[in-house]
């Protein structure tokens, strides 16, 4: 009687063990289902995490919370500055997107200009920010950058997109805002608007690195 029993058993406790088996993915069909960390602003081109989308224009801007002071810190690529990309990630305005180029960023008449808030706002921002980076310097040197700039369609006023940007190693301090970043900028506006690159591709060169950004786009 116990012999029969454990026979059954063994088969029973086989056919569990089986179709628990079959049930569960395998490592290979996980990984192909998992959900891509590869995406970016407008549906994804390339490697490079999402970037945030900010609320875009505002007819009113307000002073935004800035990282608690000394929280950020600048890092530095060949001498030239960047952000902190835990403080400053970037984050893109969606009143800016691949199809509206030429009645937005690539119009005639200066569409950064129109969107741009009020120094009113922007200083009291820069002044808070210089704290959260810990920036020391002539505050007349450092310029409250867009990190995408808004002729690339970044965000006007986002916190996560703007960070104060010391001026170029070997500036003479108390000579103005001084910096490469601003050229740059500048080529990737041309090349989206001739069509050479995508709105996209731009954003994401520029947020991972503004100083590898054209050589990445094959700008260089």
């Amino acid at each position: 009687m116990r012999s029969s029993f454990r026979a059954v058993s063994s088969v029973v406790l086989a056919g569990l063990f089986l179709a628990g088996c079959s049930s569960a993915p395998t490592v290979s069909s996980a990984i192909t289902s998992a959900p891509s960390s590869e995406s970016g602003v407008g549906g994804g081109e390339g490697p490079g995490r999402a970037i945030a989308v900010g609320v875009g224009p505002q007819s009113t801007y307000t002073v935004q919370k800035q990282p608690p002071a000394g929280s950020c810190h600048f890092r530095y690529e060949k001498g030239e500055p960047l952000e902190d990309p835990a403080c400053t990630p970037g984050a893109v305005s969606p009143a800016v997107t691949q199809v509206n180029l030429k009645s937005t960023i690539c119009r005639k008449g200066g569409y950064s200009s129109g969107i741009r808030p009020s120094t009113s706002v922007t200083g009291r921002e820069k002044t808070l920010n210089a704290a959260s980076y810990g920036y020391k310097g002539p505050m007349g040197d450092a310029e409250y950058d867009h990190l995408i700039s808004l002729q690339l369609g970044g965000d006007p006023n986002d916190a996560r997109n703007l960070w104060v940007e010391p001026p170029d190693p070997g500036h003479k301090a108390g000579g103005g805002v001084n910096n490469l970043k601003d050229p740059v900028e500048t080529k990737l506006h041309t090349a989206v608007c001739a069509g050479k690159v995508t709105l996209t591709a731009a954003q994401k060169a520029i947020v991972r690195d503004w100083t590898t950004a054209l050589s990445t786009l094959g700008l260089g």
